[in-house]
């Protein structure tokens, strides 16, 4: 008989980020494909604990043998920020820089990062900014040529980017 983890009701921690989704069944032991949202997802396996939040509203109770993987099919993953491996100096996670003020050498501000981008070799920041009372979008590849610093802390990045570009 395999040991199935327990299951306990509780709240997201205040640092939790959705990692995945719990996406089917695999097998017959009761295991699960999960659908991480990274290509590199080293924070959804270093983590120690997961927190699930179910697709379905509403708790559902189960008698007899049942997959687990089949009740959690579409539930969100989530990990405590604070597990996330450690980064090396110049690495950072999306999340983190999710929300930054970025501004160009000048200190003019471009925008706040609204998303990022993976284009393959590069990730480009999505900023969103707002011109004649209209919401835009402007694009600056996340990169050592266009980045001068990251201050995470400070909830800022400079840009070697100009507001015409």
């Amino acid at each position: 008989m395999s040991h199935m983890p327990a299951l306990e009701a509780t709240t997201l921690p205040a640092d939790a980020v959705e990692v995945g989704r719990i996406a089917d069944a695999w097998g017959i032991k009761g295991w699960f494909k999960v659908m991480a949202f990274s290509s590199d997802p080293e924070a959804l396996f270093a983590a120690k604990e997961w927190f699930l939040q179910p697709a379905e509203k509403g708790a559902k109770q189960f008698t007899g043998t049942v997959l687990l993987p089949e009740a959690l099919r579409g539930a969100r993953v989530f990990v405590a920020r604070e597990h996330f491996p450690k980064t090396d100096d110049g690495e950072y996670y999306w999340v983190d820089l999710l929300g930054l003020s970025v501004v160009n050498r000048e200190g003019v501000a471009l925008g706040v990062v609204r998303d990022l981008l993976s284009t393959g070799p590069q990730t480009v920041l999505i900023l969103g900014y707002e011109q004649d009372g209209k919401e835009q979008e402007r694009l600056i590849p996340f990169v050592d040529a266009y980045v001068d610093s990251v201050d995470l802390p400070g909830k800022t990045i400079v840009a070697d980017w100009q507001a015409d570009y």
